[in-house]
């Protein structure tokens, strides 16, 4: 296979796009893509300042690499979970996230959900209701409250993540299958700032795994390759692999079935949903942060939990 743009040997060929590129233009043609979808969705501007939220993983250092090679003002976020056993998963993501940052002089901005709040992921979720047979309802309340706060604190006009179109179409499918229309009111390439909601963004939104996976390779980005342990089994998963069976039988089909989905919303398809979750939101009483539930927000009422029964254990018995 030759290169569509120079007749050399192809390293990529996207038969979804049709298109062969070599090394050289692949590595152009990418944050191109990335730069294309950014301007046409409206996500950020030069003067505007992007936390990255980087994993360690291959599509949150590809976003920053790339966002950096186009001139954005972009520094990272590392969430360290404290998930780690024998893969010692987080230790390396954060080994990866950092050895990037240093090799390129990138600000890294860390957090230690330990540190924070006194248990690390796995630990909150075997104390809690939320987590009681995986953390995974844990760590992304977690995750998403530190985010936001960590970019409002910092200053940050908008909050980009690495996720990519298998990503999104695997979400989509799982929404629609179910027809979560308040889910699906909310999916998109921009989630719109709010009263204490930083504006958050997926400028890799059309771009598949594949490509992202080839970009970080041929960079020479070195990430952790391991999934999450406690992702084996999850509901996302199998839908990637049942759309992976479809584009291989009619490669586009991810793509096709995304960029469906955003010109109906677009035509109002969920406008009525949109509304419904137009909701009231205050400050939470303990954070600040926004919330529609009274009181405390989910992430301070399950935090706080965790706490008391940490100390609980801690306390030696009388």
């Amino acid at each position: 296979m030759k290169c569509r743009k120079c007749s050399q040997k192809a390293v990529l060929n996207m038969r979804q796009h049709k298109l062969a590129l070599c090394r050289e233009h692949y590595l152009e043609w990418f944050p191109q893509q990335a730069q294309r979808f950014i301007e046409k969705y409206r996500m950020f501007g030069p003067q505007d300042r992007v936390l990255v939220a980087v994993s360690g993983g291959k599509d949150s250092l590809a976003l920053w690499d790339v966002l950096s090679r186009l001139g954005y003002q972009a520094e990272g976020l590392y969430i360290g979970l404290g998930i780690d056993g024998g893969l010692q998963y987080s230790s390396t993501s954060h080994r990866m996230a950092a050895h990037f940052a240093d090799s390129r002089g990138l600000p890294l901005h860390t957090v230690d959900v330990q540190g924070l709040e006194g248990a690390t992921i796995p630990v909150a979720a075997s104390l809690t209701h939320r987590g009681r047979s995986k953390p995974c309802s844990v760590c992304g309340l977690s995750k998403r409250h530190i985010m936001n706060k960590a970019a409002l604190d910092g200053g940050f006009d908008v909050l980009a993540t690495g996720h990519n179109l298998d990503d999104e179409a695997a979400v989509l499918f799982g929404n629609t299958l179910n027809w979560s229309v308040g889910y699906l009111a909310r999916q998109g390439p921009v989630l719109e700032a709010g009263d204490g909601l930083v504006r958050k963004v997926k400028p890799f939104c059309r771009l598949y795994e594949r490509e992202t996976a080839a970009y970080t390779l041929l960079r020479g980005i070195e990430y952790i390759y391991d999934e999450c342990p406690y992702a084996t089994g999850a509901t996302s998963i199998y839908h990637k692999e049942l759309l992976n069976q479809m584009e291989a039988e009619r490669p586009g089909a991810k793509l096709s079935f995304y960029l469906s989905f955003l010109r109906a919303k677009e035509a109002g398809f969920f406008a009525a949903a949109q509304d419904r979750e137009a909701i009231l939101l205050h400050a939470c009483s303990s954070c600040g942060q926004p919330t529609s539930a009274p009181g405390q927000c989910a992430y301070c009422r399950t935090w706080s939990q965790v706490r008391e029964r940490v100390d609980l254990a801690l306390t030696p018995s009388q």
